[in-house]
């Protein structure tokens, strides 16, 4: 069984001067992150900021009501990869050390709020645009938002000192996108995953390959953690890491088992059945990851990007609204 914590909006105090910040899903799957602090001392380290100003601003002024510490308090930041809704915030932490992997903050430079300020300006009639606003309409609030980049970057891994406080961050990527990292806290057995967590939300595959995801989440299962702080969903333990290994190695089997059968993507997304995995968040995922595994089948290294999907994502929505 899969451990869940209280999932509410706002700070939850894990002990030993942890903390996650969450925001429960609206529906659509899309942008509502979570975030964390790690405090030590008159140390601390802020993960991630969220996908506009006005939401990075409550979740630091709910981090300052819980602790004291104002933002600029707060010395460091590290964004755990590209998405915006992990990094669109970061102008308001620009006093501080702004850490990333080195392909996260080379992603950053194509992975700008303007483009979600065109799609939802030149979103076309109908149901595509229909779906854009859904998934990047309000309450998301885009204008003007312009986030700070990285200011210290690294590979592979790089400890930080937090008060006494050790800190890891573990690139693991490329997986779910070209630089995913881990923050890991050994003395409090609490790790922050960014993305490489969904629970109870569809992951994606943007980057890949798979199999570096997969060992990601080996690496997880493999370390001393009591709480898993995911990038979307409710605070878990190592339980709450095994659906998505689960996940992407169904749909890589049956998307295997129709690649093979000569279908077109078109009908294996149609014929493969997501069970439980239906009650997730962005289900209609399940497009983009299939092609992700077709063309890994075929051996096509062209890169696809969201706009790609957004006319069979938005169809397949409101196919099953039928």
């Amino acid at each position: 069984m899969v451990r869940r914590w209280e999932y509410s909006r706002g700070v939850h105090d894990l002990g030993n001067g942890n903390y996650a910040y969450l925001q429960p899903d609206s529906g659509s799957g899309w942008g509502w992150s979570n975030g964390g602090l790690i405090v030590d001392g008159k140390e601390s380290v802020l993960v991630d900021t969220l996908r506009d100003e006005k939401l990075t601003k409550a979740m630091l002024d709910g981090l300052r009501d819980a602790t004291g510490l104002k933002a600029r308090d707060i010395g460091k930041l590290v964004n755990t990869h590209k998405d915006g809704d992990h990094w669109f915030g970061n102008r308001l932490m620009q006093h501080a050390e702004i850490i990333a992997s080195n392909a996260t903050a080379e992603a950053m430079k194509t992975a700008t709020p303007q483009l979600f300020r065109d799609a939802l300006k030149n979103r076309p009639p109908g149901i595509v645009g229909e779906y854009i606003f859904k998934i990047h309409g309000p309450p998301f609030d885009f204008e003007g938002v312009d986030p700070v980049r990285p200011n210290h970057t690294f590979s592979g891994q790089m400890n930080l000192k937090v008060g006494d406080k050790e800190v890891q961050l573990i690139e693991v990527g490329p997986a779910h996108t070209e630089g995913d990292t881990l923050v890991y806290v050994p003395q409090s057995r609490t790790i922050y995953t960014g993305d490489v967590v969904f629970l109870d939300n569809t992951p994606v595959i943007w980057a890949g390959p798979a199999e570096n995801w997969l060992a990601a989440i080996d690496r997880i299962l493999a370390l001393d953690v009591d709480i898993v702080v995911p990038g979307h969903g409710p605070v878990t333990d190592k339980s709450g890491v095994i659906p998505v290994r689960d996940y992407l190695v169904y749909v890589r089997d049956a998307a295997r088992k129709r690649y093979d059968a000569g279908m077109s993507l078109e009908e294996a997304v149609q014929d493969i059945a997501l069970g439980d995995y239906a009650t997730w968040g962005g289900a209609e995922r399940i497009i983009i990851n299939v092609d992700y595994f077709y063309r890994q089948f075929s051996g096509d290294k062209t890169r696809r990007y969201f706009p790609d999907y957004l006319e069979s994502l938005a169809r397949l929505v409101m196919r099953a609204k039928r």
